[in-house]
């Protein structure tokens, strides 16, 4: 543990004052380079101002995201700062949505086939709407024949559910049915192909 000396004391100053002045997300790396310290300092300075921040109920709080730091607005002000900066709420999330991201964030990194085979019905619209949303990402391709998108959840995921990293999602003991295994494409291709013929439901 490391004392709260003035060095540690200067230290969370410099932090705070980084991560004001970036206004988004920086990682560990960065910050240890700029801030000439190595990552156990770092942390302890990132935990002190965090606490401070909670203890006090300030009304920012210190968010970790992986391996990344970003200062935020805290929830309780929300309305204030929507009203302030005169944006709009954001639109709840539709059950289909939910849906499709449980999925990719419980399995990912997952192709649309996958999430498709897990749901029984097609998925495009409200994958590519996660999507534009900034929840989901594209993470490269599967390497099998086709090569399917890879996606996985973001950083905007992770602030949106209060989560540090997706290893704090509560755990699922399971999806309900055996895993479809990823690698067998062109298999998961023809079965939804065959699905879709039987299902015309289409998600809003």
């Amino acid at each position: 543990m490391i004392e709260k000396t003035t060095e540690l004391r200067e230290l969370e100053c410099a932090l705070e004052a980084v991560l004001f002045a970036a206004g988004d997300s920086v990682s560990e790396g960065k910050l240890c380079a700029v801030l000439d310290c190595d990552k156990q300092a770092l942390r302890t300075a990132a935990q002190n101002l965090a606490d401070y921040y909670d203890f006090n109920l300030r009304g920012i709080k210190l968010l970790k995201l992986d391996d990344r730091y970003q200062l935020a607005s805290r929830a309780d002000y929300a309305q204030a700062v929507r009203s302030t900066l005169e944006t709009r709420k954001p639109q709840n999330l539709t059950p289909a949505a939910l849906e499709v991201l449980a999925i990719v964030a419980y399995k990912q990194p997952v192709t649309k086939i996958y999430i498709e085979q897990v749901r029984g019905v097609d998925s495009a619209y409200t994958l590519s709407s996660l999507v534009d949303k900034g929840l989901v990402e594209d993470c490269g391709r599967l390497d099998v024949p086709g090569r399917p998108i890879l996606y996985q959840t973001t950083e905007t995921f992770l602030r949106a559910f209060g989560l540090s990293s997706v290893s704090q999602l509560p755990a699922l003991e399971s999806f309900g049915e055996p895993d479809p295994q990823q690698m067998t494409f062109r298999e998961l291709e023809e079965q939804n192909a065959a699905e879709q013929s039987e299902i015309s439901e289409e998600d809003v």
